[in-house]
């Protein structure tokens, strides 16, 4: 017997509807929907313990996992099964987590698992776009302790209109690509790339976002409500002292505010702090400190942030000493690794990244298998984040969700300016030696200048910056901070990165920790930052303005061509043999692809230096190199025969034709030495395809002046008996002939 079914439809308005359902599935969780649009079924399961966990910290968990079976499709590679997470499931985790963790109670420290699998796929709907939507619509359902719903939608804009939730048709056509996470009165995240947009763009499709968001979370209410709200769980609060939190502000404050005011480095700072807690601590004895557990570190932590908060506010100081809108020192430098194909430094503050590029063919290109979606990348960035570039020394456990997501960040950013034309495949890999605010950002900028140093002729130079926020409901002051610190990321009530060009914003990731953020504050923190992104440009073209004309004599060029279909057989060869040794001969790389459209083969060579490539190429033009009837050509002779020389066109080396003896001169040729040899030069007249032995036929004789009083041999009879055109009659037939051949008994 099917149970009972809840469920809740929400009208995108244009005909496209999506529901959510519960009752029928993952009944033992302690909530879970069916989220669908179109054939596009998400299922999302969230379960808590109702025993806290031994931590400081809330242990949440989301996972996002595309199940290939419902592309009806199997998994690639050898281990037919669903493995690690893709970096675009990874990057789904992360839009996920980054809306809910802030609405669980801070001192909730039950282990939680959301878990989000898409379970039928439709090419027509991307599912990461629904997946926030799942997520809150299972917790809603489930006694968690949870502020309030929320839901995530991507934005796009065709023809200047936006659109909710675009096909991946429709958001190849859209300049803008952006995921918003919002509750029914804030707007909590935003993630996304643009076509070089402008603030008030960025800031109107956050709204219309924010409009459509809402409906989705009156659904969420809805659906609560008729499958009957549950209680929310009752858990162990954390031990508060209201006591004992004044006293140790009492005690901290005025030293942390002094600290702070000083303006001095991030280690320096660090240790002072670190003096200033070890005092206040030392004057406990060690039954009150054993008593007071570990309030006494968590409140020393809230009076060192309302300390320096109260600094910027009220002085527009910040920790190292800068006012709210000035920039780190910065210095770049390019070319400084000697046989990579580009390469950048930027350093800004005490933050520092090291770019590297590497050129390829399309071989190289980063394929993606995904079950709602498969491609491939031309260009792709990659981060890492080692222990060192924080001082810290801690295992190294694979890639990290951070460092894919700020990877990917800077990869939207610069993926706009990479040329359409550009014949390469770019990787760009960002190391981070150095960290202290926004090395995604540094990123972008170290990314920038080594492309550009590697030749890859960028549309226009592009810049990031990470901001923060201060703001005081109460007395509704506030400030925009920009270039943030490390320590400034965590204490403040906004972070966000915004990249760009001179002309507009390609790419954002923005997390704002304050409910019912006016779009007042947004406009003039997104117009502060690009005051910032255009300094920091300045800082780039002063190193390199514009990209090398050219790749580095070490770096490989590539030349990209097309031949006629026809022609692809010949140049790969029996088993790939003709294309292997050319390859091997030049030293180059030649990648071979067939135009779905046109069908014409798309052939890449990459190689280092002219040499090789020129060599290439003479051996693809003398592949297609199509004589014309009536005219002379330069051949060589490279066969002799005993009817005839065979013979190469020098414009066309390897493309052969038969010279016969009878074409050799205008008087009879016993022997073909008489009148060629190996390595003779010579021209020849071309005749086409001779119908009677249907094959090319070329011809000395034919541009030599005939001898005085020469005598043309008059045409063989084709009716004499047993002459040489005679041989398919009957008398002497091909098949007679085969006769004569077999066993007598056999015939």
């Amino acid at each position: 017997m099917i149970p009972q079914v809840f469920k809740e439809v929400i009208d995108l308005g244009d005909g496209r509807e999506i529901s959510i359902e519960t009752g029928k599935l993952a009944k033992q969780a302690h909530g879970s929907v069916v989220v669908q649009s179109g054939k596009c079924m998400l299922l999302c399961t969230v379960v808590s313990n109702y025993k806290s966990s031994d931590v400081d910290f809330l242990p949440l968990t989301v996972d996002y996992r595309e199940k290939f079976a419902a592309a009806g499709r199997y998994p690639g590679g050898f281990f037919k099964r669903e493995a690690r997470p893709s970096d675009g499931e990874v990057l789904t985790m992360r839009l996920v987590d980054r809306v809910l963790r802030p609405l669980f109670p801070k001192d909730y420290h039950s282990e939680t698992q959301v878990m989000i699998q898409l379970m039928s796929h439709d090419p027509e709907v991307m599912p990461d776009a629904m997946a926030g939507l799942a997520a809150s619509a299972a917790i809603q359902l489930s006694d968690f302790p949870f502020e309030c719903p929320i839901s995530e939608v991507r934005v796009g804009r065709i023809n200047g209109e936006f659109i909710i939730n675009p096909s991946y048709a429709q958001l190849a056509e859209s300049d803008i690509d952006m995921v918003i996470g919002a509750s029914a009165d804030s707007v909590m995240m935003v993630e996304g790339e643009m076509d070089e947009i402008s603030e008030e763009e960025m800031t109107e499709a956050i709204k219309f976002a924010h409009e459509a968001i809402k409906v989705q979370c009156e659904a969420q209410v809805k659906l609560a409500e008729a499958f009957g709200k549950k209680e929310t769980r009752e858990y162990e609060p954390e031990r508060e002292d209201a006591e004992l939190a004044q006293k140790i502000h009492d005690m901290a404050y005025d030293k942390v505010y002094a600290v702070a005011r000083a303006g001095s480095s991030k280690h320096e700072r660090g240790a002072a702090f670190a003096e200033i807690k070890e005092e206040i601590i030392a004057s406990f004895s060690e039954e009150e400190l054993e008593d007071f557990g570990g309030l006494v570190s968590k409140y020393y932590s809230k009076a060192e942030k309302n300390a320096v908060r109260d600094l910027t506010l009220n002085e527009g100081l910040r920790l190292d000493g800068r006012k709210t809108t000035d920039i780190r020192p910065i210095w770049c430098e390019v070319d400084y690794l000697p046989s990579t194909h580009g390469s950048s430094i930027f350093t800004r503050g005490e933050t520092q990244a090291l770019a590297t590029v590497t050129l390829g063919t399309s071989r190289e290109a980063n394929q993606i298998d995904m079950p709602s979606f498969e491609g491939e990348e031309r260009f792709y960035l990659h981060y890492n984040f080692p222990p060192f570039s924080t001082g810290e020394a801690r295992p190294i456990r694979g890639t990290s969700r951070r460092e894919v997501g700020h990877g990917n960040l800077a990869q939207r950013a610069l993926k706009g300016m990479v040329p359409e034309d550009c014949p390469y495949t770019v990787r760009v890999v960002s190391e981070i030696l150095e960290s202290n605010g926004s090395s995604s950002m540094a990123t972008v900028c170290a990314g920038t200048m080594a492309m550009m140093d590697a030749g890859v002729q960028l549309k226009k130079p592009v810049s990031g910056i990470a901001m923060g926020l201060i703001s005081d409901a109460d007395s509704g002051k506030y400030a925009v901070l920009s270039d943030i610190l490390g320590d400034e990321d965590h204490l403040g009530d906004m972070d966000f990165k915004v990249t760009g060009t001179a002309d507009g914003i390609t790419a954002c990731q923005m997390d704002i920790k304050v409910k019912g953020l006016s779009y007042e504050i947004l406009v003039n923190a997104l117009k502060q930052a690009r005051d910032g992104r255009l300094h920091i440009l300045g800082k780039i073209t002063e190193t390199i303005a514009t990209p090398n004309s050219g790749v580095k004599d070490h770096a490989p060029t590539m030349i990209t061509r097309r031949i006629p279909n026809e022609f692809i057989g010949a140049l790969i060869g029996p088993g790939g043999k003709v294309i292997q040794e050319l390859q091997k001969e030049t030293d180059t790389t030649i990648v071979i692809n067939e135009d779905p459209v046109t069908e014409e083969g798309v052939v890449e060579v990459l190689g280092v230096g002219s040499k090789g490539i020129d060599a290439v190429n003479a051996k693809i033009d003398a592949l297609m190199f199509k004589p014309e009837v009536g005219k002379v050509y330069q051949v060589k002779v490279i066969k002799m025969l005993d009817f005839g020389a065979v013979v190469e066109y020098t414009e066309a080396p390897g493309n052969e034709v038969l010279l016969h003896v009878s074409e050799l001169a205008w008087e009879r040729t016993e022997n073909v030495t008489d009148v060629v040899n190996m390595g003779d030069v010579f021209d020849v007249k071309y005749f086409g395809v001779d119908p009677r032995t249907r094959k090319e036929k070329v011809s000395r004789k034919a541009i030599l002046p005939k001898p005085e009083g020469y005598v043309a041999r008059p045409p063989r009879d084709d009716k004499r008996s047993g002459g040489r055109d005679n041989r398919g009659n009957d008398n002497r037939g091909r098949d007679n002939r085969r006769d004569d051949r077999k066993p007598k008994g056999d015939r």
